[in-house]
């Protein structure tokens, strides 16, 4: 009987470690040098079906790239909107752009600009501006950091709201140098002025911000996570309201614990139609691999609950993605590392369609000419039913990937 159960154990490995099929594939491949590398992108998709991003590497100048990939009959069409030169423009812009009504293009560089001040790279980065008309696309410099009370060093997208304002965070700098919250909008004369909204102090109110970008609440405020500080020191969740007299008011209302729990979210969180929070922690957990969680707000109190810890192996490990919601009712994930193979990442589903949320991995990378290594979260189309993202590495140069996954 022992045998006849360790053979089964046998089998059942060996099939969880065949790569699941993709409903989809690779959209397309960085190849590198002028094409740009490096996707360490969120994706952003128009109406009518552009993609959006960034390269961190590549371009003309080797200091970061925005794309546009375009659908047609025969396939995608790549197109380099922008190549930084890494100078007064900026250069290595993380984590892509954001569409405003109009379909311009914000985002954020993290080096490069007028200002070197106490950074010790070429600059203390930008947030820009690629303004569209027709097919023409016009680079602008919407800000320059300094390195000083307004922060340096944007890691993370922007948010615009109706009225074009632009919101975002820096994870260093500020009077305290613990990162800022800061908003953007054009003056009477046509001028971008900056407002700092909020000083971190690497305290309850948390340090530095996260990757993911802030949500806006339907009372015109915003929503983001820390990936650390907080009262425990493992993150938190706030909330920035603006008050009658045009000043924001900082709230902490939730504090990541760590340990066994969930702590250190890099992504931003997504909701429910119940108004429940979802999200994921690149460490923490119960076996220190990064976690799910969710956040249930009774009486005024959020709690969390802990939905799946990673173990490191076939699941996956170390989730810096912002979870994404399809029509098919379920959320849906990537992890940095683990699976099978070359440890390249995966996808995951989240099924909210039971009492309990269930975790089930639906792909896992295997390196190129596959992706591999996704460090964000993935996007949906205007129809809501294809998801799309992008991996550092992989594609057939091993330069980064563009793939696309349909639930």
């Amino acid at each position: 009987m022992a045998n006849r159960i360790a053979h089964s154990a046998v089998i059942l490995a060996a099939l969880a470690a065949l790569v699941l099929p993709l409903r989809g594939d690779i959209v397309y491949s960085f190849a590198g040098d002028e094409d740009g590398e490096y996707a360490d992108t969120d994706l952003v998709i128009d109406r009518e079906g552009n993609i959006y991003g960034t390269t961190v590497q590549g371009g003309a100048f080797n200091s970061g790239t925005v794309f546009q990939l375009s659908p047609s009959p025969t396939g995608w069409a790549h197109t380099v909107l922008y190549s930084f030169r890494g100078g007064v423009d900026g250069g290595e812009p993380y984590k892509g752009v954001t569409l405003d009504s109009a379909g311009n293009l914000y985002g954020t560089a993290g080096v490069g600009g007028l200002y070197v001040g106490p950074c010790v790279d070429t600059g203390c980065g930008v947030v820009f501006k690629l303004a569209k008309s027709g097919t023409t696309w016009t680079y602008q410099l919407v800000h320059s950091f300094t390195g000083g009370r307004d922060g340096f060093g944007p890691g993370s997208g922007v948010t615009v709201d109706a009225q074009g304002a632009v919101y975002g965070t820096t994870p260093t700098g500020g009077r305290l140098g613990f990162g800022i919250v800061y908003q953007l909008k054009l003056d009477s004369s046509g001028t971008w002025k900056e407002r700092l909204i909020h000083t971190f102090t690497g305290g309850a109110d948390g340090l530095g911000g996260s990757a993911g970008r802030l949500i806006l609440t339907a009372s015109g405020g915003l929503l983001g996570v820390c990936t650390s500080g907080g009262a425990q020191g493992a993150g938190n969740l706030y909330q920035l309201a603006p008050t009658p007299a045009g000043e924001w008011t900082l709230t902490t209302l939730y504090s990541f614990q760590g340990g066994t729990g969930a702590g250190f979210p890099y992504g931003a969180v997504v909701a429910d139609a119940n108004g429940n929070l979802y999200g994921t922690t690149y460490y923490a957990g119960a076996n220190n691999l990064g976690s799910i969680y969710r956040l249930s707000r009774s009486n005024g109190v959020w709690t969390q609950t802990a939905l799946y810890s990673f173990q490191g192996g076939l699941d996956g490990n170390g989730p810096i993605s912002t979870l994404v919601a399809a029509t098919d009712g379920n959320l849906y994930g990537t992890t940095s590392e683990g699976g099978a193979g070359c440890s390249c990442g995966t996808i995951f589903k989240i099924a909210l369609d039971g009492s309990t949320p269930a975790y089930n991995v639906v792909y896992r990378f295997s390196g190129a000419p596959d992706g591999a290594f996704i460090y964000n979260g993935m996007a949906r189309d205007a129809a809501g039913t294809t998801l799309y993202g992008a991996s550092v590495h992989g594609g057939t140069f091993n330069e980064g990937a563009v793939f696309r996954f349909t639930p």
